[in-house]
């Protein structure tokens, strides 16, 4: 099975996670020329953009370890790209969310990092 199949596929796991806890899925896979985002969702009044990593093994490394300082940057360029494409408001909340999947547990980190890339 190809990577985008199997990514596909965990990252419908994070959207059935992320709506078990009462989020609402705005989109899935948001592409731009710069990157991707695997999820935008609402929490709230609060957009997330959440980043999905996962590793089949741990002999890798964790999977959140591999959302590193230029993974985060690239995403907030992609998710700024987001707010002005769909006319979002400046006051308008936005958090930025990481899941992993390790072995099939799920590890949920809410406002992993903020605009600046800074980790939380």
């Amino acid at each position: 099975m190809n990577k985008r199949i199997v990514g596909a596929q965990y990252e419908e796991v994070a959207c059935d996670y992320l709506k078990s806890i009462g989020m609402k899925i705005i989109q899935k896979n948001y592409r731009t020329r710069i990157g991707e985002i695997d999820i935008v969702a609402h929490d709230g009044l609060t957009i997330v953009f959440v980043e999905v990593k996962y590793r089949k093994k741990s002999n890798a490394g964790c999977s959140l370890e591999a959302i590193g300082y230029r993974k985060r940057m690239q995403i907030i360029r992609v998710a700024r790209n987001y707010l002005y494409m769909n006319h979002i408001p400046d006051n308008v909340g936005v958090r930025f969310d990481c899941i992993g999947i390790d072995d099939g547990q799920i590890t949920y980190l809410k406002n992993a990092f903020d605009a600046a890339g800074s980790v939380s």
